[in-house]
């Protein structure tokens, strides 16, 4: 693979840490510290995270993941293939699917968390085992993505 292929996957392994990382965080810290906590501390807090989430320092790893996985696959694609492009192109899958159950579960619970008007307990039984289960799932397919991207680092 090319200079700009390896920079690229091993950005991509980097910023994808970065992301499984923070979705873990919240699956095995985050969460089950809230799930000890009332339902108008919940929502409060769940509320405050969710309007500070979406800043640079967040989305750049979580979008560039795909963008550099995509960028080391098609480079390595152009210098012939060989034993490692399946694992950036899993990453990029994996990654991909990240993305969306972020966009598919994630964001609208937390768009539909904030503009909740009943009452803290209402609230939150409407929204945290869904996000949750579904943060579950993007840690997995996060660091699934970190692992294929690494094994494809390895194999360069």
């Amino acid at each position: 693979m090319s200079a700009l292929g390896t920079g690229a996957l091993v950005a991509a392994t980097v910023t994808g840490g970065l992301v499984a990382g923070l979705f873990t965080g919240f699956a095995y810290g985050v969460m089950p510290a809230l799930r000890r906590v009332d339902d108008d501390t919940f929502v409060r807090v769940m509320r405050r995270i969710n309007e500070v989430i979406p800043n640079p320092w967040f989305l750049l790893p979580f979008l560039g993941t795909p963008l550099l996985a995509a960028l080391a696959a098609a480079t390595h694609l152009t210098s012939g293939g060989g034993t490692a492009l399946p694992w950036p192109l899993a990453g990029l899958a994996l990654s991909l699917t990240t993305v969306a159950v972020t966009g598919a579960v994630n964001v609208p619970l937390n768009t539909a968390l904030a503009a909740t008007g009943g009452t803290a307990s209402t609230a939150r039984r409407a929204f945290e085992r869904r996000w949750t289960r579904a943060n579950v799932v993007r840690s997995v397919t996060a660091t699934a993505a970190v692992a294929c991207l690494a094994l494809g680092l390895a194999l360069d």
